[in-house]
């Protein structure tokens, strides 16, 4: 059986790929409003706050479902949930494509969220059983850049095939294609090497990981830990900061602020992305490798990050172009980058039988932050009053004075976290 191995190595990157592309639009779900944020806006009417909501549905169902999405997996296997949740995210882009009322969009924003619940968790649970631990945080990463590739597209390009299909058709365009992922997940994806007949690369613990009658001693016991906590309020003013303005309000800020058109906006929108997809896997690099230390990257990146609030809050709007695509770029480092690295310190807070509902416990809170974060930021803007469709420079000083003092309580909460590293690696 040692010689099918290298049969079960290629396999399992047939399996990642399919998987990253499926988590390629979780993200471009999650911050396309940003960029026809003005089209829907026209389209259904909404006020700031109404937009708002529009957005942060998504983060609802999506944060709902988190933990049971966990116990899904682990009941069905991430094989069959990661299917039968996709194809409910497909149906909902398309109702969303062909949507004339706000509440048919609303139902179609939940149906999205609902649906792409499930890949994250799913896909890393699925994952674990093809590659090593030693190759978890490198995996990671490389998915999370993916991530990333997807919130490029829902930039510029989808600025781009918004102006050429209309809003409309790139969504009904995107839930065809997602259709088309599902029959792929389905015929090739396996939860285990040997549901494919392959020999096993990876040791499987004997406990396995159930949650039947322990289901919930395990959640009491997550919820118990006090450093879990830390990384949770971290991550709630983080997902505060990554959805609810730069995947939603950065668009109308570059905007109304600086004049600049879809395409001016989107690229500047993009440094996030980019930041996301060439960062995220040296951050990892750099975690396991060079400081062999979570803590650190964690609070180095929140100290760059508070910086960079300070920054947009003295020169909100005496930036130059070259100055926003910089700090943009330094933005998506600093918040949204760094996510997996704290998704894995909370999975090494726990035994491994129970890592999974961890990180399923922890994904809960960024989108706690954006579900909260997106209507409030539509909110105060609708206060500070409009001229000619654009909000006002009050506004979004308001805004983003509010998200800068959210990035000094991330770093506290974040110092208070515990260190992984040497206890996981003895």
């Amino acid at each position: 059986m040692e010689k099918d191995i290298p049969k079960t190595i290629r396999y399992r990157w047939h399996i990642f790929w399919i998987l990253s592309i499926q988590y390629l639009f979780v993200y471009f779900h999650r911050v396309c409003p940003a960029v026809v944020a003005s089209d829907l806006m026209k389209s259904f009417n909404l006020s700031g706050t109404s937009l708002g909501i529009l957005a942060s549905v998504y983060f609802y169902s999506y944060g709902v479902m988190q933990i049971p999405v966990g116990i899904l997996s682990d009941r069905w296997g991430p094989k069959k949930v990661i299917t039968l949740f996709s194809l409910v995210a497909a149906c909902g882009s398309i109702m969303f494509g062909i949507s004339h009322h706000f509440n048919m969009a609303i139902i179609s924003r939940i149906f999205v969220g609902l649906g792409v619940s499930a890949i994250f968790i799913g896909t890393m649970k699925l994952l674990s059983h093809w590659f090593k631990s030693i190759e978890y945080a490198r995996i990671s990463g490389t998915l999370m850049s993916i991530g990333g590739v997807g919130w490029l597209l829902a930039t510029t390009p989808l600025a781009i095939a918004a102006q050429t299909f209309g809003w409309r058709g790139s969504f009904i365009i995107v839930g065809i294609i997602s259709l088309f992922l599902v029959a792929i997940t389905w015929w090739v994806v396996a939860d285990t090497p040997s549901k494919k007949g392959l020999p096993e690369i990876v040791e499987q613990s004997n406990t396995g990981t159930k949650l039947t009658a322990g289901g919930l001693k395990n959640i009491t016991s997550i919820f118990k830990e006090r450093h879990f906590w830390a990384i949770a309020i971290w991550f709630i003013m983080r997902g505060g900061a990554l959805f609810g303005f730069f995947g939603l309000w950065a668009g109308p800020y570059l905007m109304d602020i600086y004049n600049l058109s879809y395409y001016e906006s989107g690229n500047i929108l993009s440094m996030v992305a980019f930041a996301m997809i060439f960062l995220s896997p040296v951050l990892g690099y750099l975690s396991d490798k060079i400081l062999s230390s979570r803590k650190k990257i964690l609070v180095g990146t929140s100290i760059i990050n508070v910086l960079c609030w300070i920054v947009m809050l003295l020169y909100f709007d005496r930036l130059s172009i070259i100055g926003l695509y910089i700090l943009f770029f330094f933005m998506g480092i600093t918040i949204s980058s760094v996510g997996t690295i704290a998704i894995i310190a909370t999975k090494e807070y726990f035994p491994t039988e129970i890592a999974g509902t961890s990180m399923g416990a922890m994904n809960i809170f960024p989108f706690l932050g954006g579900l909260a974060f997106q209507p409030l930021l539509g909110y105060i803007l609708d206060k500070s009053g409009k001229i000619n469709d654009s909000y006002l420079p009050l506004g979004y000083r308001s805004i983003i004075c509010l998200l800068f003092f959210t990035s000094v309580l991330a770093l506290i909460s974040i110092l208070f976290s515990r260190d992984t590293m040497k206890k996981y690696n003895t």
